[in-house]
């Protein structure tokens, strides 16, 4: 994949690379453990809508995974639904973290579900525009819901019938799949027992400026106060109209004078760097402290790229044309951010800038075969219906973390080149299950405070998100000091290490549990009045 379709919306695919690291790293390899297997489900739920015209009364294969390890006659089915990645990536879920965790509490089955479109679960041939029209969240959530509805656990024909229909399932996800569970149960409160959404994305934005808002907020101060002051200096070169050779200046002195875009410089520096804040995680085994490193390069007052000092002289005009009067400590701190970007970025490009760094060759957009669906599926979705363009559009009295001239023309490129989508996503599709005020029995949501999705989850209060308290049947958890679904993962039971989940973490994976366990003692009630269930 050509590394400019980074484009293909940074921080949510950034689950693709924790999950990876996750099944890498266990001494037990999950994929021996729990063999994969496929169920057949209808490409289209849906033949009354037109907008899946033409419609097909095929099915296709999705790829699940289960655990009945723990299995006793009676216990749940506690199902993770993978999202914009693949299955298979999310197979340690299945040893350590919040499915084990809970399929062992409660002696139930875990199961991994892969979504349509990603993995190996596609239902067409191609991923061409006419034939991703069946990857809405509209006919996912339907599969998942008739999976529930008519699964045969391989092996499991002893204990009967272990569909919805005797059975409770609890649902959990995190980030996009985190907001997937909650609409599931909302949408198909008779299938789905209970959920619980992990960071969920429940209120689809369109211009998600407010994702560098939360790492505004809660980064290191000095660090912050850095990169707003020389990303409002490079925006005050590009927006200078009357001066056109400033902008190619100021690439040149950063090593990037052969990168043909403005734009395309002003998305790299966002896209790594302060970008990498969604990476931070408890587990020292899957977590990216890169954007601390990169903020001890820009806060050090002391040069650390001796090879940059040639370049002081274009910083100090630089500094000074962009509105800043140079000083030794920002020049040195501008010098640390060239010395960042050239050893992190430019030294890995063996080709052409504007082949590793551009986001305008069409030859790349036209791939459409399943082998591109890493970087096309989740692209259509946000295109489609989802939005979350990263944008620096913050109000004009704060001074943003990347680069104004990143507006939504410029983020929605992919749309436009990949699938000929000229129009805003219709994010009221996803809000009609609730938005901000979702809200269900047996519905729980856990956030982080730190976590840069926060303003798109219930926990939003800033953005108009009600207040609510947190009950047994309805938990409602921010994760002090927590960035994005943190309670997902775990360690090993015999697993040493010198940093444990912190005690935010650990306190809402039991009260998930605890809420888990409270949601079954209403299952044997419901089924002692209805006759029983299994």
């Amino acid at each position: 994949m050509a590394p400019f379709l980074q484009l293909v919306a940074y921080a949510l695919c950034s689950e693709q690379r924790k999950a990876a690291t996750l099944a890498k790293r266990d001494d037990t390899d999950p994929a021996k453990l729990y063999p994969g297997h496929n169920f057949s489900v209808p490409i289209d739920h849906f033949h009354n809508e037109t907008k899946y015209e033409p419609h097909v009364n095929d099915t296709f294969p999705l790829a699940y995974w289960f655990d009945a390890t723990y299995y006793k006659p009676g216990g749940p089915v506690i199902i993770l639904q993978g999202g914009e990645t693949a299955g298979s990536d999310r197979l340690p879920y299945l040893q350590k973290g919040i499915v084990y965790q809970l399929s062992k509490a409660t002696n139930g089955i875990g199961v991994i579900l892969e979504h349509r479109y990603y993995g190996t679960s596609f239902p067409t041939p191609d991923l061409s525009t006419k034939n991703l029209r069946f990857l809405t969240t509209q006919q996912a959530l339907a599969d998942e819901a008739y999976f529930a509805q008519n699964i045969k656990f391989p092996g499991l024909e002893k204990y009967g019938d272990l569909t919805s229909k005797t059975t409770a399932w609890i649902s959990y996800g995190g980030s996009y799949a985190g907001a997937f569970s909650a609409f599931l149960r909302v949408q198909y409160p008779d299938v789905f027992w209970g959920a619980i959404s992990s960071s969920g994305v429940t209120k689809a934005i369109y211009d998600y400026w407010a994702y560098f808002r939360t790492i505004a907020e809660k980064g290191p101060p000095d660090c912050i106060k850095t990169q707003q002051t020389l990303i409002h200096a490079m925006d005050n070169i590009w927006l200078k109209k009357n001066h056109t050779t400033l902008p190619q200046q100021l690439k040149t002195t950063f090593g990037f004078g052969n990168l043909t875009r403005d734009q395309d410089f002003a998305f790299l520096l966002e896209n790594n760097g302060i970008g990498d804040w969604q990476s931070l995680n408890w587990d020292p085994a899957v977590t990216s402290d890169e954007v601390y490193r990169y903020c001890d390069n820009i806060t050090s007052d002391k040069v650390l790229y001796p090879a940059t000092e040639k370049k002081r002289a274009n910083v100090t005009h630089l500094l000074n044309e962009g509105g800043y009067r140079a000083n030794k400590t920002l020049e040195n701190r501008m010098l640390n951010m060239i010395g960042y970007y050239n050893l992190t970025q430019l030294s890995g490009c063996d080709g052409t800038l504007d082949s590793c760094f551009g986001q305008n060759n069409q030859t790349y957009y036209d791939l459409d075969s399943i082998a591109d669906g890493d970087w096309r599926s989740w692209p259509y979705q946000y295109c489609t219906e989802w939005g979350y363009l990263q944008t620096g559009n913050t109000p004009p009295n704060v001074l943003p973390l990347i680069s104004r001239t990143l507006d939504l023309e410029y983020q929605s490129h992919i749309c436009r080149a990949a699938f000929n989508i000229t129009t805003p996503p219709d994010v009221e599709i996803v809000n009609k299950y609730g938005a901000y005020d979702i809200s269900y029995p047996r519905l729980a949501f856990v956030d982080g405070d730190w976590d840069p999705w926060k303003d798109a989850t219930p926990h939003a209060f800033e953005f108009g998100a009600p207040h609510r308290n947190s009950t047994a049947s309805e938990p409602f958890i921010l994760i002090d000091s927590a960035v994005h679904h943190w309670d997902e993962n775990g360690l090993w039971p015999n697993e040493t290490t010198s940093k444990l989940p912190p005690l935010a973490v650990r306190d809402a994976q039991s009260l998930e549990q605890f809420a888990v366990e409270e949601w079954l003692q209403e299952w044997k009630l419901h089924c002692l009045q209805n006759g029983g269930c299994s």
